[in-house]
């Protein structure tokens, strides 16, 4: 597991999406938090990181996280995830409440949209093989291990059309994270209806809820990444309300 761990203070996670790199952070950060320990791995599968043989589980990748953290010695942290990154960061605080104190959710869900799956079931092998030069060039400077790399990640992708799972915090699992938690969602996500950062917002005891208005999946890039910087650093400090 790739990953950067940069700065001094207080442990900050930064988890990436599906398909990106811990190297997209830059676009939201361009320098580091100041204060903060930053902690940015490549999540298993992407990136500078290795593909397990198994098939691919948020519940899994956040046992991954878990390990970095115990090798790190890092005991409790503050966290911020996008989407696959906001999934895992479910998974890590339903299971391990005391390692999260506090966490800002992109783009998260407590399920996968019948619109997230029929997006899903369009990641075949064969797409890859049609994709444009450029898009294909694209991809292999970020993920680094070759085409069979990208391919199990097209296949990752693909498996959340049937899976069921992996994906389904309830009112009582939800109702275990103890760590203050920021919602942060688009209202124009194609993918999840923002009706499903509602349930998570009804579901985290110590939640806020922040609808970006027109935003759509992940819209905490480009012009919406200063506001996003100073609201989610702000909530993060330690005397932050819930």
């Amino acid at each position: 597991m790739h990953y950067e761990a940069r700065g001094q203070g207080e442990p900050l996670l930064l988890l990436h999406g599906g398909t990106g790199i811990g190297a997209d952070w830059r676009h939201v950060f361009p320098t580091d938090p100041p204060g903060y320990q930053v902690i940015v791995p490549d999540l298993r599968g992407h990136g500078r990181s290795t593909s397990p043989a198994e098939s691919f589980t948020f519940r899994a990748c956040a046992d991954d996280v878990r390990r970095l953290l115990e090798h790190l010695g890092v005991e409790r942290i503050k966290a911020i995830g996008m989407s696959m990154g906001a999934k895992t960061l479910l998974h890590l605080s339903t299971a391990h409440a005391n390692l999260v104190d506090a966490m800002v959710l992109v783009s998260g869900t407590p399920r996968f949209s019948e619109a997230l799956r029929a997006a899903a079931k369009q990641f075949t092998r064969e797409a890859f093989a049609n994709l444009p030069a450029g898009e294909v060039e694209a991809l292999r400077a970020r993920h680094v291990h070759g085409d069979e790399q990208i391919l199990k990640l097209y296949d990752m992708t693909r498996s959340f059309a049937t899976s069921y799972d992996d994906v389904a915090f309830t009112p009582a699992s939800l109702g275990r994270i103890t760590a203050r938690t920021l919602i942060v969602h688009g209202d124009r996500d194609p993918l999840y209806p923002v009706e499903l950062a509602m349930e998570l917002f009804r579901g985290i005891p110590l939640s806020a809820l922040w609808v970006i208005p027109n935003g759509g999946h992940g819209p905490i890039f480009g012009d919406n990444a200063a506001a996003f910087r100073t609201e989610a650093l702000s909530f993060l400090r330690p005397n932050s309300p819930s």
